[in-house]
């Protein structure tokens, strides 16, 4: 089967953290670098200190929504893992998931998970 460029939801969420992270202390880091203007420095520094505070937020909610998320074993790889919306891929083997019944079969996409797609579903 052929692997998806798709990852899963809770593991983007947490890519994002981190890069969150990682910016903040790069922002600081220029900040050390540019001591000899105040205005700048400062301005650096709030901007990477907001930057850690807003991953902070980010891994906390995503810490609160992977409490929601429905543990499931995949049946590719046969490891745990965590499932959020109607479609998603193994955190492990990027195999794509549903629970749904009405999309067992079908192409993979993450449009499944929009709220415009599941309006146009209850039409019909």
């Amino acid at each position: 089967m052929a692997q998806l460029v798709y990852s899963s939801k809770i593991n983007k969420i947490r890519s994002f953290a981190l890069i969150l992270i990682f910016a903040g202390i790069g922002f600081m880091y220029i900040g050390l670098l540019v001591k000899k203007i105040d205005w700048l420095m400062a301005l650096l520094f709030l901007v990477g200190v907001i930057s850690i505070v807003l991953s902070t937020v980010v891994y906390f909610w995503i810490g609160m929504l992977s409490t929601k998320a429905i543990p499931i074993v995949c049946p590719s790889c046969d490891k745990p893992t965590k499932m959020l919306g109607r479609v998603d891929a193994c955190m492990h083997c990027k195999q794509p998931l549903t629970l749904d019944k009405n999309l067992e079969g079908e192409e993979f996409d993450e449009k499944y998970n929009t709220r415009k797609y599941l309006r146009e579903q209850k039409k019909k």
